[in-house]
């Protein structure tokens, strides 16, 4: 689209996300940074250079083949690994969790769940055939979800300890993972949870909070009540941009986790649906993607991309509207944080690299028949011709394995 060499539409809809988001970043935060910072604008241009940083980190990994990442992913995990420990003894403690380094600037957490993707997308296509192996599936998966998992809620981040293991689980799934495996999955996250809700004291709180607010919203968290009053006060059209008053003092963290419940009081619920459309059509391109490419890394990458995004701005929503417990996950490209930008830009622009038009190369490996079947289903509406003629190939062979590649990676 647009005549370039990659998926045009998602470079607009990140586009229109990261307008929206230094937005409501300005609005959430000008009366914070004139009182911290003698500027209205300070923390305002904080954030714009995060994303011109964030903007040169899509622009390298939209240039990089992505099956780059095969040769880098062992690093960057081993890498992301250090820093996770790193933290836990040098870190700067904020909120009673001690999960960032620089003041609260850089948090290795985020690093970790896109470095998370890349490695089981590539450690799923190196293993494909043999994903039914326990000595080669289920057993090498559960350690690398669980060593990442374990470093992040002893910091403690329990949302983002979750995020990784729903995320890690649906590429398990589309990587060729069978209903006995799934259901071990489904299992051990599970305890997990009752763990996590039994000894971890924020954990019990979250839950029981939650718990008291569906019975009667007036015994829910003082979070989930302001900003509920923060959605009522807006209405249809809200209130008008810059006009929340929520944001003073009463809405916890009203630029980060609570953006979206100021999204719903200064833009109303047209407002809210329209960003929700934006995330919508973001997750149609790149599944539109990911149904298109080439191979199963490529298949797996963008699955396992779009699928973390969209999950990321499924949970902060929810637990603005007090669907679900707590849980401090940012809003995409929204809410105001340095690492949570630059990782998600980086991630779009492996999406954008994955889209890049090529000549099909007849050796290059299929995917494996989740991948296939699930990502037939997801790009109907978004491609009717390319799913056909994908199914037109899978009917050479139906097995959940991987013809190796003849030729060199590129």
């Amino acid at each position: 689209m647009f005549g370039l060499p990659f998926d045009g539409m998602l470079l607009v809809i990140v586009g229109g996300l990261v307008g929206v988001g230094l937005m409501m970043v300005y609005s959430t935060t000008f009366d914070w940074s004139y009182r911290a910072f003698g500027d209205p604008a300070y923390i305002f241009f904080r954030q714009v250079q995060w994303l011109l940083i964030g903007l040169l980190a899509m622009a390298v990994t939209a240039w990089m083949p992505y099956r780059w990442w095969k040769r880098l992913a062992v690093v960057l995990m081993f890498g992301t690994l250090a820093a996770l420990v790193l933290v836990l003894v040098f870190g700067a403690t904020t909120f009673n969790a001690q999960r960032s380094f620089f003041n609260g600037s850089v948090q290795p957490s985020e690093l970790a769940k896109f470095v998370t993707i890349l490695y089981l997308a590539v450690w799923l296509d190196s293993k494909s055939d043999r994903l039914h192996q326990l000595g080669y599936g289920i057993g090498p998966f559960g350690v690398i979800v669980g060593v990442v998992a374990a470093l992040i809620l002893a910091q403690p981040d329990l949302s983002a300890a979750g995020t990784i293991i729903l995320v890690a689980a649906i590429m398990f799934f589309i990587g060729g993972a069978d209903i006995i495996q799934m259901v071990l999955v489904a299992i051990a996250g599970s305890l997990t949870a009752v763990g996590v809700f039994t000894f971890y004291s924020t954990g019990r709180q979250r839950l029981a909070d939650y718990l008291a607010g569906v019975q009667d919203l007036t015994q829910a968290s003082w979070h989930v009540q302001q900003a509920a009053i923060a959605f009522v006060n807006g209405g249809l059209l809200g209130r008008g941009l810059g006009e929340s008053r929520q944001k003073f003092g009463f809405l916890p963290t009203p630029h980060t986790d609570s953006i979206f419940a100021i999204v719903g009081e200064e833009l109303g619920l047209v407002g809210c649906l329209l960003l929700i459309a934006l995330f919508v059509f973001l997750a149609w391109r790149g599944f539109r993607i990911a149904a298109q490419a080439r191979d199963q890394l490529g298949a797996m990458l963008a699955s396992g991309i779009v699928c973390w995004v969209i999950l990321e701005a499924l949970i902060n929503i929810a637990v603005m509207v007090g669907v679900l417990p707590f849980a401090g996950n940012a809003l995409p490209f929204i809410s105001y944080g340095g690492s949570s930008l630059v990782i998600n830009l980086a991630a779009m622009g492996v999406l954008l690299s994955i889209s890049r038009r090529e000549t099909t190369d007849e050796n290059v490996p299929r995917k494996t028949r989740n991948a296939g079947l699930l990502l037939r289903w997801l790009g109907q509406v978004a491609n009717p011709d390319a799913i056909a003629n994908s199914g037109r190939r899978d009917r050479r062979g139906r097995v959940s394995r991987v013809v190796r590649r003849t030729d060199t990676d590129d």
